[in-house]
Protein backbone atom coordinates (compact mmCIF):
# COMPACT_ATOMS: atom_id res chain seq x y z
CA UNK A 1 0.00 0.00 0.00
CA UNK A 2 1.15 3.53 -0.75
CA UNK A 3 0.15 6.35 1.62
CA UNK A 4 0.46 10.13 1.54
CA UNK A 5 0.39 12.52 4.54
CA UNK A 6 -1.60 15.70 5.00
CA UNK A 7 -1.01 19.14 6.50
CA UNK A 8 1.53 19.36 9.27
CA UNK A 9 4.18 17.52 7.26
CA UNK A 10 5.35 20.58 5.31
CA UNK A 11 8.65 22.35 6.01
CA UNK A 12 10.91 24.93 4.39
CA UNK A 13 13.41 23.25 2.06
CA UNK A 14 11.35 20.18 1.22
CA UNK A 15 12.38 18.78 -2.15
CA UNK A 16 15.79 20.45 -2.33
CA UNK A 17 17.59 17.12 -1.87
CA UNK A 18 15.52 15.51 -4.63
CA UNK A 19 16.50 18.18 -7.16
CA UNK A 20 20.17 17.88 -6.18
CA UNK A 21 20.02 14.15 -6.92
CA UNK A 22 17.83 14.33 -10.03
CA UNK A 23 17.55 17.61 -11.95
CA UNK A 24 14.77 16.24 -14.22
CA UNK A 25 12.45 16.23 -11.19
CA UNK A 26 12.42 20.02 -11.46
CA UNK A 27 10.00 19.52 -14.35
CA UNK A 28 7.36 18.40 -11.84
CA UNK A 29 7.76 21.73 -10.05
CA UNK A 30 7.63 23.60 -13.36
CA UNK A 31 4.38 21.85 -14.27
CA UNK A 32 2.95 22.73 -10.89
CA UNK A 33 3.98 26.39 -11.22
CA UNK A 34 2.24 26.58 -14.60
CA UNK A 35 -1.01 25.38 -13.04
CA UNK A 36 -0.80 27.47 -9.87
CA UNK A 37 0.48 30.74 -11.31
CA UNK A 38 3.34 31.13 -8.83
CA UNK A 39 6.80 29.65 -8.35
CA UNK A 40 6.18 26.61 -6.17
CA UNK A 41 9.84 25.60 -6.34
CA UNK A 42 10.85 28.88 -4.66
CA UNK A 43 8.06 28.49 -2.10
CA UNK A 44 9.04 24.89 -1.30
CA UNK A 45 12.80 25.34 -1.31
CA UNK A 46 13.29 28.85 0.12
CA UNK A 47 9.93 30.22 1.36
CA UNK A 48 11.31 33.76 1.48
CA UNK A 49 7.95 35.22 2.54
CA UNK A 50 7.10 32.63 5.22
CA UNK A 51 4.03 31.35 3.36
CA UNK A 52 4.49 27.59 3.36
CA UNK A 53 2.28 27.15 6.44
CA UNK A 54 -0.65 29.05 4.95
CA UNK A 55 -3.26 26.46 3.98
CA UNK A 56 -3.68 27.78 0.43
CA UNK A 57 0.03 27.14 -0.18
CA UNK A 58 0.60 24.15 2.09
CA UNK A 59 -1.66 21.83 0.14
CA UNK A 60 -0.14 22.36 -3.35
CA UNK A 61 3.38 22.26 -1.83
CA UNK A 62 2.69 18.90 -0.23
CA UNK A 63 1.08 17.34 -3.29
CA UNK A 64 3.98 18.46 -5.49
CA UNK A 65 6.53 17.03 -3.05
CA UNK A 66 4.64 13.75 -2.78
CA UNK A 67 4.51 13.36 -6.55
CA UNK A 68 8.22 14.23 -6.83
CA UNK A 69 9.08 11.61 -4.19
CA UNK A 70 6.94 9.03 -5.99
CA UNK A 71 8.56 9.84 -9.33
CA UNK A 72 12.10 9.58 -7.90
CA UNK A 73 11.25 6.26 -6.29
CA UNK A 74 9.76 5.01 -9.57
CA UNK A 75 12.94 5.89 -11.45
CA UNK A 76 15.09 4.01 -8.95
CA UNK A 77 12.80 1.01 -8.70
CA UNK A 78 13.51 -0.84 -11.95
CA UNK A 79 10.23 -2.75 -12.10
CA UNK A 80 6.90 -0.92 -12.11
CA UNK A 81 5.32 -0.23 -8.72
CA UNK A 82 2.12 -2.24 -8.43
CA UNK A 83 0.40 -1.31 -5.17
CA UNK A 84 -2.75 -3.13 -4.13
CA UNK A 85 -4.16 -0.10 -2.31
CA UNK A 86 -3.69 3.68 -2.00
CA UNK A 87 -4.57 6.02 0.85
CA UNK A 88 -3.89 9.56 1.96
CA UNK A 89 -4.57 11.50 5.14
CA UNK A 90 -6.87 14.46 4.35
CA UNK A 91 -4.96 16.37 1.60
CA UNK A 92 -3.06 13.14 0.87
CA UNK A 93 -6.22 11.49 -0.43
CA UNK A 94 -5.98 13.75 -3.48
CA UNK A 95 -2.43 12.58 -4.21
CA UNK A 96 -3.65 9.00 -3.92
CA UNK A 97 -6.30 9.75 -6.55
CA UNK A 98 -3.60 11.20 -8.85
CA UNK A 99 -1.49 8.04 -8.50
CA UNK A 100 -4.58 5.90 -9.16
CA UNK A 101 -5.12 7.66 -12.50
CA UNK A 102 -8.53 9.00 -11.48
CA UNK A 103 -7.32 12.58 -11.97
CA UNK A 104 -4.21 14.08 -13.53
CA UNK A 105 -1.51 15.82 -11.52
CA UNK A 106 -2.71 19.12 -12.96
CA UNK A 107 -6.33 18.41 -12.01
CA UNK A 108 -5.28 17.40 -8.53
CA UNK A 109 -3.24 20.58 -8.06
CA UNK A 110 -6.12 22.76 -9.25
CA UNK A 111 -8.44 21.09 -6.75
CA UNK A 112 -6.12 21.30 -3.73
CA UNK A 113 -5.23 24.89 -4.62
CA UNK A 114 -8.91 25.88 -4.49
CA UNK A 115 -9.55 23.63 -1.47
CA UNK A 116 -6.71 25.23 0.48
CA UNK A 117 -7.79 28.72 -0.54
CA UNK A 118 -11.37 28.13 0.64
CA UNK A 119 -10.28 26.46 3.87
CA UNK A 120 -7.99 29.39 4.65
CA UNK A 121 -10.57 32.01 3.71
CA UNK A 122 -13.51 30.52 5.58
CA UNK A 123 -11.56 28.79 8.31
CA UNK A 124 -12.28 29.60 11.92
CA UNK A 125 -11.71 27.88 15.23
CA UNK A 126 -8.95 25.47 16.18
CA UNK A 127 -8.16 21.78 16.71
CA UNK A 128 -7.05 19.76 19.72
CA UNK A 129 -5.51 16.27 19.74
CA UNK A 130 -6.70 14.15 22.67
CA UNK A 131 -5.37 10.78 23.93
CA UNK A 132 -8.84 9.18 24.05
CA UNK A 133 -10.81 6.67 22.01
CA UNK A 134 -13.54 8.16 19.85
CA UNK A 135 -16.43 7.11 22.12
CA UNK A 136 -14.68 8.51 25.18
CA UNK A 137 -13.89 11.74 23.34
CA UNK A 138 -17.55 12.08 22.31
CA UNK A 139 -18.62 11.64 25.94
CA UNK A 140 -16.16 14.31 27.05
CA UNK A 141 -17.25 16.89 24.47
CA UNK A 142 -20.99 16.17 24.39
CA UNK A 143 -21.85 19.27 26.45
CA UNK A 144 -19.51 21.54 24.51
CA UNK A 145 -19.83 22.94 21.01
CA UNK A 146 -16.80 20.96 19.86
CA UNK A 147 -16.88 18.10 17.33
CA UNK A 148 -14.84 15.05 16.37
CA UNK A 149 -12.56 16.07 13.48
CA UNK A 150 -10.14 13.18 13.04
CA UNK A 151 -9.73 9.67 14.42
CA UNK A 152 -6.05 8.90 13.90
CA UNK A 153 -5.71 5.77 16.01
CA UNK A 154 -7.52 3.92 18.76
CA UNK A 155 -6.44 6.33 21.48
CA UNK A 156 -5.87 9.53 19.51
CA UNK A 157 -8.87 11.60 18.54
CA UNK A 158 -8.72 15.18 17.26
CA UNK A 159 -11.56 17.58 17.99
CA UNK A 160 -12.39 20.94 16.48
CA UNK A 161 -14.45 23.95 17.50
CA UNK A 162 -14.47 27.68 18.06
CA UNK A 163 -11.31 28.97 19.76
CA UNK A 164 -13.10 29.82 22.98
CA UNK A 165 -14.72 26.38 23.17
CA UNK A 166 -11.43 24.57 22.51
CA UNK A 167 -9.64 26.64 25.15
CA UNK A 168 -12.35 25.97 27.73
CA UNK A 169 -12.33 22.27 26.98
CA UNK A 170 -8.55 22.10 27.16
CA UNK A 171 -8.65 23.73 30.60
CA UNK A 172 -11.32 21.29 31.74
CA UNK A 173 -9.28 18.33 30.50
CA UNK A 174 -6.22 19.58 32.35
CA UNK A 175 -8.25 19.62 35.57
CA UNK A 176 -10.15 16.36 35.05
CA UNK A 177 -7.33 14.33 33.47
CA UNK A 178 -4.06 15.90 34.70
CA UNK A 179 -1.98 12.97 33.44
CA UNK A 180 -3.40 13.14 29.90
CA UNK A 181 -1.54 15.37 27.41
CA UNK A 182 -3.47 17.31 24.82
CA UNK A 183 -1.91 19.16 21.87
CA UNK A 184 -3.40 22.19 20.14
CA UNK A 185 -2.71 21.89 16.43
CA UNK A 186 -1.35 24.68 14.26
CA UNK A 187 -4.15 25.06 11.71
CA UNK A 188 -6.08 27.95 10.22
CA UNK A 189 -9.38 26.54 11.41
CA UNK A 190 -11.33 23.58 12.71
CA UNK A 191 -10.88 21.40 9.63
CA UNK A 192 -13.19 18.43 9.06
CA UNK A 193 -15.96 19.91 11.23
CA UNK A 194 -19.16 21.83 10.51
CA UNK A 195 -17.12 25.06 10.71
CA UNK A 196 -15.88 24.05 7.24
CA UNK A 197 -19.38 23.77 5.77
CA UNK A 198 -19.20 27.07 3.90
CA UNK A 199 -15.86 26.12 2.36
CA UNK A 200 -17.23 22.66 1.47
CA UNK A 201 -20.34 24.11 -0.16
CA UNK A 202 -18.26 26.38 -2.40
CA UNK A 203 -15.74 23.63 -3.11
CA UNK A 204 -18.46 21.22 -4.23
CA UNK A 205 -18.98 23.30 -7.36
CA UNK A 206 -15.32 22.76 -8.32
CA UNK A 207 -15.50 19.05 -7.54
CA UNK A 208 -18.53 18.63 -9.77
CA UNK A 209 -16.64 20.08 -12.73
CA UNK A 210 -14.01 17.34 -12.56
CA UNK A 211 -14.43 14.08 -14.44
CA UNK A 212 -13.09 11.42 -12.07
CA UNK A 213 -11.92 8.54 -14.23
CA UNK A 214 -11.51 4.79 -13.71
CA UNK A 215 -8.96 4.00 -11.01
CA UNK A 216 -6.14 1.58 -11.74
CA UNK A 217 -5.72 0.93 -7.99
CA UNK A 218 -8.33 1.19 -5.20
CA UNK A 219 -8.21 4.34 -3.07
CA UNK A 220 -9.48 4.52 0.51
CA UNK A 221 -11.89 7.31 1.44
CA UNK A 222 -11.15 9.26 4.64
CA UNK A 223 -14.87 9.88 5.06
CA UNK A 224 -16.26 6.36 4.58
CA UNK A 225 -13.06 4.42 5.45
CA UNK A 226 -13.96 2.17 2.51
CA UNK A 227 -12.63 2.24 -1.05
CA UNK A 228 -13.93 4.68 -3.63
CA UNK A 229 -15.98 3.15 -6.41
CA UNK A 230 -13.39 2.33 -9.03
CA UNK A 231 -15.32 4.14 -11.77
CA UNK A 232 -15.02 7.41 -9.81
CA UNK A 233 -18.78 7.94 -9.72
CA UNK A 234 -18.89 8.66 -5.97
CA UNK A 235 -15.55 10.42 -5.58
CA UNK A 236 -16.77 14.03 -5.77
CA UNK A 237 -19.34 13.36 -3.04
CA UNK A 238 -16.79 11.58 -0.83
CA UNK A 239 -14.32 14.46 -1.14
CA UNK A 240 -17.06 16.99 -0.42
CA UNK A 241 -17.97 15.18 2.80
CA UNK A 242 -14.32 14.76 3.74
CA UNK A 243 -13.94 18.53 4.05
CA UNK A 244 -16.46 19.08 6.86
CA UNK A 245 -16.84 15.62 8.40
CA UNK A 246 -14.30 13.55 10.36
CA UNK A 247 -11.27 11.90 8.80
CA UNK A 248 -11.33 8.26 9.93
CA UNK A 249 -7.71 7.16 9.49
CA UNK A 250 -8.18 4.38 12.05
CA UNK A 251 -11.07 3.04 9.98
CA UNK A 252 -9.03 3.27 6.78
CA UNK A 253 -6.19 1.27 8.31
CA UNK A 254 -8.63 -1.32 9.63
CA UNK A 255 -9.96 -1.71 6.10
CA UNK A 256 -6.39 -2.04 4.77
CA UNK A 257 -5.68 -4.67 7.40
CA UNK A 258 -8.73 -6.67 6.33
CA UNK A 259 -7.41 -6.49 2.76
CA UNK A 260 -4.23 -8.17 4.06
CA UNK A 261 -1.86 -5.27 3.39
CA UNK A 262 1.55 -6.33 4.68
CA UNK A 263 3.83 -3.52 3.51
CA UNK A 264 3.44 0.25 3.30
CA UNK A 265 5.44 3.00 1.59
CA UNK A 266 4.88 6.57 2.80
CA UNK A 267 5.64 9.28 0.23
CA UNK A 268 6.44 12.93 0.90
CA UNK A 269 6.40 15.43 3.71
CA UNK A 270 8.33 15.07 6.93
CA UNK A 271 8.18 15.99 10.60
CA UNK A 272 10.72 16.64 13.35
CA UNK A 273 12.83 19.47 14.71
CA UNK A 274 15.68 19.08 12.20
CA UNK A 275 15.99 21.69 9.48
CA UNK A 276 17.11 19.55 6.53
CA UNK A 277 15.23 16.83 4.60
CA UNK A 278 17.56 14.13 5.95
CA UNK A 279 16.62 15.06 9.53
CA UNK A 280 12.91 14.51 8.97
CA UNK A 281 10.89 11.41 9.77
CA UNK A 282 7.63 10.09 8.26
CA UNK A 283 4.47 11.83 9.41
CA UNK A 284 2.12 8.82 9.43
CA UNK A 285 4.43 5.98 10.46
CA UNK A 286 3.74 5.97 14.20
CA UNK A 287 -0.05 6.07 14.08
CA UNK A 288 -0.25 3.70 11.12
CA UNK A 289 1.92 1.03 12.75
CA UNK A 290 -0.14 1.29 15.95
CA UNK A 291 -3.33 0.84 13.94
CA UNK A 292 -2.02 -2.35 12.37
CA UNK A 293 -0.84 -3.67 15.73
CA UNK A 294 -4.32 -2.99 17.10
CA UNK A 295 -5.65 -5.16 14.26
CA UNK A 296 -3.05 -7.80 15.20
CA UNK A 297 -1.47 -7.60 11.75
CA UNK A 298 2.22 -7.17 11.03
CA UNK A 299 3.25 -4.59 8.48
CA UNK A 300 6.65 -3.62 7.05
CA UNK A 301 7.03 0.16 6.72
CA UNK A 302 9.17 1.92 4.12
CA UNK A 303 9.71 5.71 4.28
CA UNK A 304 10.07 7.56 0.97
CA UNK A 305 10.08 11.13 2.22
CA UNK A 306 13.48 12.41 1.06
CA UNK A 307 16.28 11.34 -1.29
CA UNK A 308 18.07 9.13 1.22
CA UNK A 309 15.01 7.20 2.42
CA UNK A 310 13.75 6.82 -1.15
CA UNK A 311 17.08 5.38 -2.27
CA UNK A 312 17.24 3.03 0.71
CA UNK A 313 13.65 1.81 0.40
CA UNK A 314 13.88 1.37 -3.37
CA UNK A 315 17.04 -0.72 -2.96
CA UNK A 316 15.47 -2.98 -0.34
CA UNK A 317 12.27 -3.45 -2.31
CA UNK A 318 14.19 -4.10 -5.51
CA UNK A 319 16.21 -6.95 -3.96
Amino acid sequence: MLIFPGQGSQYKGMGTDLIEKSKPLLEIYNRASSVLGYDIAELSFEDKNDEINLTKYTQPVLMTHQIACYEYFSRLHESAIKPTLLAGHSLGEYTALVISGSITFEEGLSLVCKRGELMGTHGSGSMLAMPFERDAAEDIIHQSNCEIATVNQLKQTVIGGADIDIDRLREKLANDFPKKRTVKLKTEGAFHTSLMKRAAKEFKGYLNKVSFKEMSTPVLSNFSSEIHKLDGSETAELLYNQLFKPVNWLGCMRTASKMEVDSIIEFGGGIGDGMTPNEKRPNLEGITKKNFRESKNKVTYFPAINASTIESSAKILQS
